[in-house]
């Protein structure tokens, strides 16, 4: 496992489509043990391989759903991701990236959704997420469209002490 460089905008590879894993070999087992342990280092919440400059629809997503503190966070891993349910009830949340450093803007993101894809190994996975969980779901679910928070937000802010620049959506 090694920590990978997350690139930042404007790299392009954060504005392209990720391609469809098609193979289940070893080269995808190492990028995500990789993708995990960057986004652990990170640290971050969730993160998707267009970050790492790898143009595939993965993802890994850790977050603590319990309302037990001490609970451990739960592991996501899902290859392949797609939203297909999003309630209609939507919400306000205050959202930063990876890849944008120093900048942070208020998302309108649906509360639930229902996310299809597969493992590590290939299997098929459903996941009901609601909260700030789906909207993680969602965030890094957009990068894999080549579509940043910055581009769905209504609000956008610097954080006091940061600088970065946003690259316009092609």
């Amino acid at each position: 496992m090694a920590i990978r460089e997350i690139v930042t905008i404007p790299h392009k590879t954060l504005r392209r489509k990720a391609r469809k894993v098609t193979t289940f070999g070893g080269e995808l087992q190492s990028l995500i043990d990789d993708m995990v342990e960057t986004m652990r280092a990170a640290p971050g919440v969730g993160l998707a391989a267009p970050q790492v400059d790898v143009p595939l629809r993965v993802i890994v997503v850790e977050f603590n759903e319990s309302e037990d503190e001490e609970a451990p966070p739960k592991l996501h891993v899902i290859v392949n991701p797609k939203i297909t349910r999003s309630s209609s009830d939507q919400e306000m949340g205050t959202e930063g990236c990876l890849s944008i450093p120093g900048i942070v803007g208020d998302v309108e993101r649906p509360i639930t959704v229902t996310l299809k894809g597969l493992n590590r190994r290939g299997q098929p996975l459903k996941i009901k997420a609601s909260g700030w969980l789906a909207r993680i779901f969602q965030h890094e679910v957009d990068h894999l469209d080549g579509v940043l928070f910055v581009d769905r937000a209504e609000k956008v802010w610097q954080i006091e002490g940061e600088t970065t620049q946003i690259a316009p959506a092609d």
